[in-house]
């Protein structure tokens, strides 16, 4: 093989990808567990979430975002 047929691949090519689809999968996510909190509440007129609630779904995202920069 000569040279001429090689092409050469930065080594930072992958993050701009992993960021747009990360990105991506977050959003969807998102938008899931919105559409699973509008159904849970659809009676009522605003969702109530109480300051324990919030505080336990945060450190619950926390951990998993820990589990995932951990693999």
């Amino acid at each position: 093989m000569s040279a001429e047929n090689v092409e050469i691949i930065p080594a930072d090519d992958w993050k701009p990808k992993a960021l747009v689809i990360g990105g991506v999968i977050g959003a969807v996510v998102g938008v899931a567990a919105t559409y699973l909190l509008i159904q849970r509440n659809e009676d009522d007129a605003s969702p109530e979430i109480s300051l324990g609630e919030g505080v336990k779904i945060g450190v619950l995202v926390l951990g998993l975002l820990r589990s995932i920069a951990s693999l």
